[in-house]
């Protein structure tokens, strides 16, 4: 790759490295999982990069790799799966919560356990709806289906986790 188009390249990752991890932490709940998932995106981006760079579907380009990789990783759990042998490898850093920030950590937790019930097209639909806040057609362009399917995911996905919120609230309250 020539010397500007890595420039360029470079200038992107790091502008938007932070945004694309925030989006695949939603649709992950897991931002370790989240990191390889943005890094793995790259890797395909930077390889596309003298093709895509030229168009406006730079910003399009990386968040479908990021659902892509996403999609891709629980199409195969078994392959990525730690060994369980009642040793914690790292412990957590509270602090380095950025999902925390401003709000309070019980809400944190049920719409995460939430989210995470909602099956992963619906889960995709509406962390690129509302909470990306992209208008339809676009989130019918990054995941490869007519507007009419984003509505209707997006409708099932709200019931859904309306339900488990309902659900999660009712089993605190007991």
């Amino acid at each position: 790759m020539h010397a500007e188009l890595e420039r360029q390249f470079r200038d992107f990752a790091a502008a938007r490295s932070a945004p694309l991890r925030r989006f695949a932490y939603l649709l992950c709940a897991d931002w370790h999982l989240a990191e390889d998932l943005v890094q793995s995106a790259f890797v395909k981006l930077y390889r596309a990069w003298p093709r895509v760079q030229r168009r406006d579907t730079v910003e399009h380009y990386a968040r479908q790799a990021v659902l892509r990789c996403w999609l891709d990783e629980r199409r195969r759990p078994w392959r990525r799966t730690e060994l369980r042998d009642g040793v914690v490898p790292d412990v957590r850093d509270r602090a380095a919560d950025v999902a925390g920030a401003g709000q309070g950590a019980w809400t944190r937790d049920v719409m995460l356990r939430a989210l995470a019930e909602v099956p992963p097209r619906q889960r995709a639909v509406l962390v690129l709806r509302y909470w990306e806040d992209r208008p339809v057609a676009e989130v019918a362009a990054v995941l490869g289906c007519s507007e009419g399917t984003v509505k209707s995911q997006a409708a099932r996905g709200l019931d859904t986790l309306r339900r488990a919120v309902a659900h999660a609230e009712l089993g605190s309250a007991t």
